[in-house]
């Protein structure tokens, strides 16, 4: 059996922008992703509201801060036969004033975390598969306008950004641009449906890397 890890934020974690509340375990795309690939794949699901790349949060917590916790999640679930990262969006937020050369760059902290780890099978590195985060929507009108003021032009430059650092790291890539849309009600989740096409298309992915 191979384990594979989903390391990412709300969306990873299934935040639905219709009911504000978590889509259920087949709805969400690591679930589709399970389902996807079946009895032969476990699929841990370690999604986080809010988590960032790098950067802590002086409004939500330092507790957000994608690199904190992964080192640890990697060592408590190991040995990983692959670790999936999906982060960036959070990095867009007004207070963190960067942008999205430095979030990829922060994106590319954590792949190197886990290419110098021993977390893998026979206290090797796992592979990582890095995906891009889809652009943000219009957000004018949105509950998240303010937050993430200047953030639609920035996330149009993710694809470039995570490509080039996935390019240098090593590692593999999706940008989910290709394959998915944020959703118009709050501009920055994902409706249902593009979690069931993010799952399918990362399993395919999967695939390819594992091939029988």
């Amino acid at each position: 059996m191979k384990t594979i890890l989903c390391y990412g934020d709300s969306n990873t974690w299934g935040y639905s922008p219709s009911t504000q509340n978590r889509y259920g375990r087949d709805e969400r795309w690591p679930g589709v992703l399970r389902n996807e690939l079946g009895a032969d794949y476990l699929i841990i699901e370690e999604g986080l509201g809010g988590r960032t790349t790098v950067w802590d949060d002086p409004i939500e917590g330092i507790h957000k801060n994608g690199k904190t916790y992964l080192l640890p999640c990697l060592e408590s679930h190991q040995p990983l036969d692959l670790v999936i990262v999906l982060l960036g969006t959070n990095d867009l937020k007004y207070r963190f004033s960067v942008g999205p050369f430095d979030i990829a760059q922060g994106a590319g902290v954590l792949v190197q975390v886990i290419q110098k780890s021993e977390t893998g099978p026979h206290e090797k590195a796992p592979p990582v598969l890095l995906l891009a985060p889809p652009p943000v929507e219009k957000l004018a009108g949105t509950e998240f306008e303010e937050m993430f003021t200047s953030a639609e032009e920035k996330s149009r430059k993710f694809s470039r950004e995570y490509r080039r650092v996935a390019e240098e790291s090593g590692c593999q890539f999706l940008d989910t641009a290709e394959v998915i849309v944020s959703s118009k009600l709050d501009a920055i989740h994902w409706d249902v449906e593009e979690h069931r096409k993010l799952g399918k298309a990362v399993a395919a992915r999967v695939r390819k890397i594992f091939p029988k």
